[in-house]
């Protein structure tokens, strides 16, 4: 189990090194794995790999590593002096007098040659696996902050580098970040699709696409007088913009699933006063978010919190009960309410299965549920599910009381039957809104819109150029909007805003 990682960069005076300090509370085998400068002595680009030893306790740190004929020994030896400290600073920093371990290595153990750097950051790299408590732990970070010109890695750092040498794509580093701060089964498996590079692949499939437009459009400026040049070619290049044209707009339109999924969808729990809206939100959220209480009106504020609903994320918000003739604060509470309501991604609509008859209830059906279109999502901009709450007071065998409302769920939030048709329904709605990762590349963030939007606005100038000059400057516009969105010319501000959100050594 990984309890911390810390990471350490070597000066710049040599070749950029990096070494990480990982520290693992247990483990049978102690790896540690470094790897020889490509410019050092006879330019042995030879890495070495695992060198597992077994012991019984962090007082047999880094012994045996070395084979028998000392060959590894030799070759850190060669690398630089930093390196043969730092065997030194560590080995001496945990380990003590210690009794050497009898037990022989596992039969299944081997030294194997690795050509690289095939490293994270695409560095020559060494990373250290040390046993022990913190004890072992403070004497190792210790020994290492006393080598000259190493320090910490800031935050991010690991992940820049390795976009800076071409082993991650912009699109991709998001996906990591997206990864790391994953909350939800849904968010970790978009993170994983977006840092496997689908979407990067997605963004050079039409950069491609594009270069092949704006390749036809200057052959025939440079050669249309030119008999060899096949006919059709400026048809080949509308006929490709106009199917990428296609292609974005289906994109842009979707694009606002893809932030939900990363951000989370809001999910605003509405109804009448004391119809169990704060019951609810505790329910859903599996904590005492709310206070309960059998007096109309507890509720004034809107309460917020992040829930993980059936694997989808969701901003939850309890809010005022809607109803009129109050105070100054709970009409203010209601005025919130009715704004969250205005933005909000889907609404639960609570009403109090035993007292729908009642004016409240009556006019929340008339003022809310049946604008939105309870049971029609397809017909309202906003998704709304109804849910009539205290199914446990009605009569024993009257299983709905109104059939003649709208589609809609009984719950009971005291003894929780009803719950798990609830969710159900609430996967289903979440689902449309969060989008599938499974079904293809989600746009995440407003950068992706931005680029995508600015692309297609750019092939829009294409169809509208009388100049063909102009034209293919327009398929230039839109191919570097696409380059920008998988990081190829990025300013350093966009690039210091994604990696600041990675933990420090990431």
């Amino acid at each position: 189990m990984l309890l911390e990682e810390h990471y350490f960069t070597a000066p710049k005076r040599a070749s950029p090194r990096l070494l990480s300090l990982s520290l693992a509370s247990r483990s049978e085998d102690l790896q540690w794995m470094g790897s020889t400068s490509s410019k050092g002595p006879n330019d042995n680009r030879e890495l070495l790999s695992t060198l597992p030893v077994t012991p019984r306790s962090g007082r047999d740190l880094l012994q045996g590593l070395a084979d028998p004929r000392g060959r590894v020994g030799r070759r850190i030896a060669d690398c630089e002096p930093m390196w043969r400290g730092l065997w030194t600073l560590v080995s001496r920093a945990a380990r003590g007098p210690h009794r050497r371990s009898a037990r022989p290595y596992p039969a299944d153990t081997h030294l194997f040659n690795i050509l690289g750097p095939q490293s994270f950051t695409g560095e020559d790299c060494a990373e250290f696996h040390v046993h022990g408590g913190p004890a072992v732990v403070s004497g190792v970070l210790q020994a290492l902050g006393s080598v000259p010109g190493l320090r910490p890695a800031e935050a991010g750092e690991f992940t820049r580098r390795a976009f800076a040498h071409g082993k991650l794509s912009l699109t991709e580093v998001e996906g990591l970040a997206d990864l790391i701060h994953s909350e939800t089964e849904a968010q970790r498996r978009q993170a994983l699709r977006q840092l496997d590079g689908e979407l990067g692949d997605l963004c050079r499939g039409w950069a491609e696409t594009l270069t092949k437009a704006l390749a036809h459009v200057e052959a025939y400026i440079d050669f249309s007088e030119d008999d060899n040049l096949e006919e059709g070619v400026l048809d080949q290049a509308d006929s490709e913009v106009r199917r990428l044209e296609v292609a974005l707009g289906v994109h842009l339109r979707d694009a606002r699933r893809g932030q939900r999924l990363r951000s989370g969808a809001h999910v605003v729990v509405a109804g009448p006063p004391n119809a169990g809206k704060s019951s609810l939100v505790n329910l859903l959220s599996r904590k005492p978010v709310s206070i309960v209480s059998p007096e109309p009106g507890t509720t004034r504020d809107v309460l917020e919190t992040p829930v993980d609903l059936a694997g989808f994320p969701a901003l939850l918000s309890d809010t005022a009960g809607l109803r009129e003739g109050v105070g100054p604060v709970e009409q203010e509470g209601v005025r919130r309410a009715q704004k969250r309501l205005e933005q909000a991604d889907l609404i639960l609509a609570v009403l109090d299965a035993s007292d729908l008859a009642s004016p409240a209830s009556c006019n929340f059906l008339d003022t809310v549920v049946i604008p939105a279109g309870a049971g029609n999502p397809s017909g309202s901009h906003q998704r709304l599910l109804l849910v009539l709450n205290k199914s446990d007071l009605l009569p024993a065998g009257r299983s709905d009381p109104h059939p003649d409302l709208p589609s809609h769920l009984l719950l009971s939030c005291l003894t929780g039957e009803g719950l798990d048709g609830l969710l159900e329904a609430l996967k289903k709605e979440l689902a449309a809104l969060c989008g599938d990762p499974s079904t293809g590349p989600l746009l995440t963030r407003s950068r992706h819109q931005h680029h995508l939007q600015g692309c297609l606005d750019a092939l829009g100038q294409y169809r509208q150029a009388k100049d063909l000059a102009l034209a293919a400057e327009a398929l230039r516009v839109a191919r570097g909007h696409l380059s920008h969105l998988t990081g190829g010319g990025g300013t350093e501000e966009i690039l210091d805003i994604i990696f600041r959100d990675f933990c420090v050594g990431k």
